[in-house]
Formats: C-alpha cells, sequence, structure tokens
C-alpha cells in the first residue's frame, strides 16, 4: 500500500488533566497536512501508544478520521505483544474507516522468528485492510529478521514494513526479496535520504511535525534527481533529527511543539518533562519556523 512518502506517527496531545485532547488534535492535524504529511499513524510509539487505552485508542482513531475528512490516509496502530488482544483491538478498529493497521513486533516475550511469523499472521488474518509492519528492535528487544520479513510480504495484505533497525544491509535485502509493491519505509529520520537511495519508499517520521516543508523538500529533490540538493538538506536536517531524540521521545518533539505554538501539552508517566535547561538546550540545537531559540 503505498500511503506517499512522508508519513507521520503522530503524537497525541493531553490536557491539563492528562487526557487526550481532542481540538488540539485537530489543530495538529491542519497543521501536519499543511506541512506536507502524506499520512498519519495514530497511537504508535510517538503516540505514546503503551499509555493509552484500547478504549481511548479507538476513540481517538475515531475522531481523527473524522477530522481528517479523507485528506490524508489514516494508520492505526493496533499492535502489542499480545497476540489476542492486538487482534480484538484491529478487527474493532477496522469497522472505523481507517485506511490501514500498523502492528509493532511483540515486546518483551521475545517470541522466536516462527512465533513472530505467526503473530503477524494471525492479526493481517483479522482484517482486510492493508497491514504495516515495524520492526524497532531497540525498544522491543526483538529484531524481525529479513527472512521472516519476506515471508509476512507473500500474505496479501501485509504491504509494508516501517524499518528501525537502523541496518543497512538488512533494509537492502528485504526490498531486494521483496515484490515491487511491498514498500519499505524507514523508521529513523536520520535515515531518510539513506533508505531511499537504496530503494526505500519513504519515511514513518518523528521529525516532520516541526520540519515537514524541509523533510518533504529533501525527498522531492532526491526523486527529482538534484542529488546534491537532497543530500545538502539532509545535512541541514540533522541537528534538528538529534535533539528532538536527546531525551525520551517524544518529550523534546511536543516540548518544540507546544514552542511553536502548536500545543500539545505534555507527556505521561513513566515520561516526564524536559527541564528547562534540556529545553534550552534542544532550542539551542534546532533551526524552525517560529521558535525563538532566546
Amino acid at each position: 500500500m503505498d500511503y506517499g512518502q512522508l508519513l507521520t506517527a503522530m503524537v497525541t496531545p493531553f490536557d491539563k488533566d492528562g487526557e487526550i485532547d481532542y481540538p488540539a488534535t485537530s489543530k495538529l492535524l491542519d497543521h501536519l497536512i499543511d506541512t506536507g504529511t502524506d499520512a498519519v499513524v495514530v497511537a504508535g510509539t510517538t503516540g505514546e501508544s503503551p499509555t493509552l487505552t484500547s478504549e481511548e485508542k479507538l476513540e481517538l482513531f475515531a475522531y481523527v478520521v473524522k477530522e481528517v475528512d479523507g485528506r490524508i490516509p489514516v494508520i492505526a496502530g493496533t499492535g502489542s505483544n499480545d497476540t489476542r488482544a492486538s487482534i480484538e483491538l484491529t478487527k474493532e478498529a477496522s469497522k472505523l474507516n481507517i485506511d490501514g493497521i500498523m502492528l509493532v513486533a511483540p515486546y518483551y516475550n521475545r517470541p522466536s522468528q516462527e512465533g513472530l511469523y505467526e503473530h503477524f499472521k494471525a492479526i493481517a488474518a483479522a482484517t482486510e485492510l492493508p497491514v504495516m509492519l515495524y520492526n524497532i528492535p531497540g525498544r522491543t528487544g526483538v529484531n524481525v529478521e529479513v527472512d521472516t520479513i519476506v515471508e509476512l510480504s507473500k500474505i496479501k495484505n501485509i504491504t509494508s514494513v516501517k524499518e528501525a533497525s537502523a541496518d543497512l544491509d538488512a533494509m537492502a535485502d528485504i526490498i531486494e526479496r521483496t515484490d515491487d509493491d511491498f514498500y519499505l519505509y524507514s523508521g529513523d529520520d536520520s535515515l531518510t535520504l539513506p533508505i531511499l537511495a537504496i530503494g526505500g519508499h519513504g519515511i514513518v517520521s518523528v521529525s516532520a511535525h516541526v520540519v515537514g516543508n524541509e523533510m518533504k523538500a529533501m525527498i522531492n529533490a532526491f526523486t527529482s534527481g538534484s542529488l546534491t540538493e537532497a543530500s545538502a538538506l539532509h545535512r541541514k536536517l540533522l541537528p534538528t533529527f538529534k535533539a528532538i531524540f536527546s531525551a525520551p521521545s517524544p518529550t523534546p518533539l511536543k516540548a518544540l511543539l507546544n514552542e511553536i505554538d502548536v500545543a500539545v501539552g505534555g507527556v505521561r508517566l513513566p515520561l516526564i518533562p524536559l527541564t528547562s535547561e534540556q529545553l534550552a538546550d534542544v532550542k539551542s540545537r534546532v533551526e524552525i519556523e517560529g521558535l525563538s531559540n532566546n
């Protein structure tokens, strides 16, 4: 499934009481669409999915679909480390006019490659929607190996993978061994350009919240053959990418959004807000329109 090239893993706005802030969600969606986002992933890691209940996720999915109103695709994060629970959430989400499902590799229980295959296969069988796999071994404690992804790509509705393993050799192997209509998306902002260069399709981005236009310009420069321009934009964006991940994500990102008047509130425990010193450091390292570094 081709969702476009610049997908954003959307933060979940919270109000002062730590509840989902729906008016702020509407404004955030408008901001993302206005700054180049081709599709949004809702209730992924950046959306603080571990702290959202299933009921909150379903309510958020329905709200985002309504607010987006067909302007861009909406992908729902319904994966967890409990296959049966993921199946039930996927079934309920599939009733909400979303455009796709994202399934993170099961974390903490560290299944075998055979277990991973059966986990993803069982959830994919519970929906007719296109499924994006999400491999992020640094968070889950398990790596979905190339052979497993290649086998999963043969399942009709498993159409893409978000790869955050940072292993470019493995990603090149996946691209080489899967059909042309199976898309590999980067899961790391700083690897967007390198992954495009080896045949990847795009990025599921965190930083696009604040540098979406610049990231879209980099992608467009690459696809049009302006490699010098694309590489220059890549180098310019790297300090921002690094600053956004200088503390547990999405804490720095939410702080930056609040600074540029895209109000998204704070984070839920066990994440904690940036200190004033951390915020000053993040602001000093980025060049974002509307941000005062004073």
